[in-house]
């Protein structure tokens, strides 16, 4: 029967060892580490890229100039002179005289009268009769009452063609504003107007303004009677503002 004997000894001796060993292995590496040796990382090559200009056309070939054209000399045909015609001298004509009769001898000078030439005949005048001078009798008188009727249609006329234009104001509708306001009118002998005026105010410049701008708006007037031309006249025309 074996029986087993715990001796202290025993286990001191092998935490010795153990200690001792722990020292030399921490020696050992102490020893080592530092001549280990590392591969040194490298940091990555940078890559250079480098633009190269193109290469530069080659310069353009200088346009050839034509050569100048010869110009060639004309020439001229050589014309030969025409020969000159040769004249040859006529014979002058021999004359023969002939004996001729012994002329008369000279007689004497006639007497020439010399008559004095006839003055030509006048032209004949021609007599203008002179201008017959006529006499414009004067116009008979007119009659004053003619004159009147006459002046009282005229107008009666001019208020028709006036009437024509007439235009309530707006102002004056709002402020029942009435009246009569009488224009004077000054005509030529054909019935233009020369000038109007109120002689007699309706109470409102409003109308009145009114009034003359109708007769204006009533331009060109119809034609005056007889009796009323020639001569300039003035008609009174009154003109009416009332409302309804």
């Amino acid at each position: 029967m074996n029986i087993a004997v715990n001796h202290p000894a025993l286990h001191e001796n092998k935490l010795i060892w153990a200690i001792i060993c722990s020292m030399l292995l921490h020696a050992l590496l102490v020893l080592v580490i530092p001549n280990i040796k590392f591969d040194k990382v490298e940091p990555p090559e940078i890559l250079k890229v480098d633009f190269v200009k193109p290469p530069e056309p080659p310069p353009m070939p200088e346009p050839v100039q034509p050569l100048p054209e010869v110009v060639k000399p004309k020439i001229e045909p050589k014309i030969k002179p025409e020969p000159k015609p040769i004249i040859k001298p006529q014979p002058t004509p021999v004359v023969e005289k002939k004996e001729t009769a012994s002329e008369p001898p000279p007689s004497q000078p006639t007497e020439v009268i010399a008559v004095a030439p006839k003055p030509d005949a006048a032209p004949p005048v021609q007599t203008v009769p002179a201008p017959v001078q006529v006499k414009h009798e004067p116009p008979p008188p007119v009659n004053q009452s003619d004159l009147e009727d006459a002046r009282s249609k005229y107008g009666n006329s001019l208020w028709s063609a006036i009437s024509k234009h007439k235009k309530y104001p707006k102002i004056a509708a709002m402020r029942n504003w009435q009246g009569e306001a009488i224009v004077e009118l000054e005509l030529d002998g054909n019935g233009k107007l020369k000038s109007k005026k109120i002689i007699q105010s309706s109470g409102h410049d409003v109308l009145d303004r009114q009034a003359l701008e109708m007769v204006e708006k009533a331009l060109p007037f119809p034609a005056p009677p007889d009796v009323l031309r020639g001569t300039n006249f003035t008609i009174t025309v009154p003109v009416p503002f009332k409302l309804e």
